[in-house]
């Protein structure tokens, strides 16, 4: 069972590292050339989007649930790779909570309100959200190769 629980636990979080990687390296540098109104509108359209249960399932909290389920299971070899990684996954989620959400949540209300898009955009941060975005790249990258070590080790 901990094998098991070892590679969705790989997969969830690969899957997690993938989206914030691809905002990393796709997403924010297209929303940066955009005009406001365009920007404006197409980042609170992908934000409403990514709050499904297929990301929330997989990776967002798939991704800790499962290093926690993983790190319960997991041999005393596996076990400090495994709690490693889910520090990690916790300090994303934190980072989430704290900067990303708040930005893209008062984006959203201002698109929604029809707000004027200039005064909008700075809502968003753009700096801020994509320097802390990297720090989700680099602690979702980082726990899911710990993780795969755990497992490689089992």
């Amino acid at each position: 069972m901990a094998q098991v629980l070892l590679v969705a636990a790989t997969v969830s979080a690969g899957l997690l590292a993938g989206v914030y990687l691809l905002y990393a390296h796709t997403v924010m540098p297209a929303v940066r050339d955009l005009p406001d109104d365009v920007a404006v509108t197409t980042f609170a359209a992908l934000d409403r989007r990514i709050v499904n249960p297929w990301f929330m399932a997989t990776a967002f909290v798939g991704a800790p649930l499962l290093a926690a389920a993983a790190l319960l299971a997991a041999s005393p070899t596996q076990r400090p790779w495994v709690g490693a990684a889910l520090v990690l996954h916790l300090v994303g989620t934190v980072v989430t909570v704290r900067v990303h959400l708040p930005r893209n949540d008062a984006l959203k209300a201002a698109a929604a309100a029809g707000d004027d898009a200039a005064a909008a955009r700075p809502l968003l941060d753009e700096p801020t959200w994509v320097r802390w975005n990297l720090v989700r790249v680099v602690v979702s990258v980082a726990a899911t190769a710990l993780i795969a070590t755990a497992l490689a080790r089992g």
